[in-house]
């Protein structure tokens, strides 16, 4: 049987795409398409990587966090919340309000948070798709902590390790779990730890 990680870095060998600029292009595995037994699984990684922490709650960013941070939320049995790039109608009352830095985008995003649902006093996964800059995943944390909540960890789908986002979050002092790592996205290249 092909674990979560070995069957993720054959899928990225594959079918990423480099861009340049750092820019992986998995669209045909998550960031588009979701190949939803590889999530499944990436998500059963995940908790059984995170099973001791006491987790209740998982946080994401939307788009492309939803699908790994559900299918991980889906095997701890706990809820998922997301933060929502634009405020709709609905969330009202009281939200935590960050932005974060798009790499794809070129821009900042808001990512915001209904404090309805991220009530004081659990302990918060945040999970997503990539660590790269960490300047996301940071932004996360800053809203978990906001909402005197306990981060017990981050979980990522993919690292680029030459990014150095690993380093930014290591302040923080919890465990970081990526399933696959790249360590260098030099001459057009992909190439795996």
């Amino acid at each position: 049987m092909t674990s979560a990680a070995e069957e993720l870095k054959a899928r990225i060998l594959a079918e990423g795409k480099n861009l340049g600029d750092g820019i992986l292009k998995i669209d045909s595995i998550l960031n588009h398409q979701l190949d939803t037994q590889l999530m499944m699984a990436c998500g059963e990684e995940f908790a059984r990587r995170f099973a001791s922490y006491g987790v209740t709650r998982i946080l994401t960013a939307e788009v492309s966090g939803i699908a790994p941070a559900m299918a991980a939320g889906y095997a701890m049995k706990v809820p998922v919340v997301y933060a929502r790039k634009t405020k709709p109608v609905t969330m009202y009352g009281p939200i935590f309000l960050e932005t974060a830095p798009s790499h794809t985008k070129g821009m900042e995003v808001n990512l915001m948070v209904s404090a309805e649902f991220m009530p004081a006093g659990e302990r918060v996964l945040i999970i997503d798709d990539f660590l790269a800059s960490g300047k996301t995943l940071k932004s996360l944390v800053r809203i978990v902590r906001e909402a005197q909540c306990t981060l017990v960890g981050i979980g990522c789908v993919v690292e680029k390790t030459f990014e150095a986002g690993r380093e930014i979050l290591s302040k923080y002092d919890i465990p970081i779990e990526t399933i696959a790592q790249i360590v260098s996205m030099d001459d057009g290249q992909i190439v795996l730890a």
